[in-house]
């Protein structure tokens, strides 16, 4: 991206304005995370409740001691092991840290993005910090998702001007999102005394932590979380369509897009990779075939029920895929998805 765009985009920044920026996972809806009032835009822009805290991203690890105290030693290992990458992590928040960024709470979420287009605009960002002694953090920009609250995430410049129009002062057109769904959010704010707790799966899996640093994950809903901090991404109801989705098992889908054949229905499937022999009659349908690999899966997925869900159809038959492993962040993605979709 060329110097003056990049310009253009930090002056906005610093007078408090939108800007949409790409990320490896998805599209974020960038405010000086530093400045209340333009966080404050995000949350009017995007209709999302008040005491839903934000990630802060950053220019990289060297700015996480402005957003947070307490570190952890494991922090600075999963830094130096998986950032850049998409890779949250939740750990105290530092003195000076906006409420409106934390929700509230007493901790805070940092990454830092893959995306050379981020990096660019976060360096330039930091670069134009004001003199050192306001008592403000510096560096970060909070950056949800550039959609609205509930809704299907943006992965390309398209999905953002769509979706938020002229709420978004300016949008750095990156191309389309190379991993395509949000980032692994771990907790570590309880302390070296307590193990990494997962609170939101993504492309940086447990199985891929224990192996770099030795460290067992625990994992939500094995373990109490009660006491978990609210982190984005953790209702039951998110990444939705507005048409009604049943998520099926594998051997159901044909079952079920005959019973909507006989109502009538009109209906659009989503489907991992085709089987030899599938009928003509299933191929007429509004079928969209994803990748049979979680990781092709996962960055077609936002713009699949995008897709599908312009069509004006009826219903969305979504195949489900498994729950464990490399698989754990789509299926928790079509959950989500399904239980939201038509409210």
């Amino acid at each position: 991206m060329d110097s003056a765009t990049i310009a253009r985009a930090v002056e906005l920044l610093r007078a408090g304005r939108l800007v949409a920026l790409p990320t490896e996972t998805v599209y974020g809806l960038g405010a000086d995370a530093a400045n209340p009032e333009a966080v404050a835009r995000i949350f009017a822009a995007k209709g999302r409740p008040a005491d839903h805290p934000l990630i802060v991203h950053l220019p990289g690890a060297a700015w996480l001691e402005q957003w947070a105290r307490e570190i952890p030693p494991l922090a600075w290992e999963l830094a130096e092991d998986f950032w850049p990458g998409p890779l949250t992590l939740i750990l105290k928040r530092a003195p000076g840290v906006p409420d409106a960024v934390t929700g509230g709470q007493d901790t805070v979420g940092v990454r830092v993005p893959a995306h050379p287009l981020a990096l660019q605009l976060l360096r330039a960002f930091a670069a134009s910090e004001p003199a050192p002694g306001t008592g403000k953090p510096g560096g970060g920009l909070a950056a949800p998702s550039a959609n609205r609250f509930g809704r299907i995430s943006p992965t390309s410049a398209e999905h953002v001007r769509a979706e938020l129009g002229d709420a978004v002062d300016f949008v750095l057109d990156g191309g389309a999102c190379p991993v395509g769904i949000e980032s692994t959010i771990l907790d570590l704010s309880r302390g070296p005394d307590f193990p990494p707790r997962l609170l939101r799966p993504g492309a940086i899996t447990p199985e891929m932590i224990l192996r770099t640093t030795g460290v067992e994950v625990e994992v939500a809903g094995k373990a109490a979380t009660t006491d978990a901090p609210r982190v984005s991404g953790s209702l039951s109801a998110h990444y939705a369509p507005r048409t009604p989705l049943r998520l099926l098992a594998a051997s159901e889908v044909d079952a079920a897009i005959g019973e909507a054949a006989r109502a009538g229905r009109s209906i659009a499937v989503l489907r991992r990779l085709p089987e030899a022999g599938q009928t003509a009659e299933l191929l007429s349908l509004h079928t969209r075939w994803l990748p049979a690999d979680a990781e092709g899966f996962a960055r077609e997925l936002y713009a699949a029920l995008r897709e599908v869900d312009a069509l004006g159809v009826s219903l969305i038959l979504a195949e489900a895929v498994p729950a464990a492993g490399e698989w754990a962040a789509v299926a928790d993605r079509l959950r989500r998805a399904a239980c939201g979709a038509g409210a």
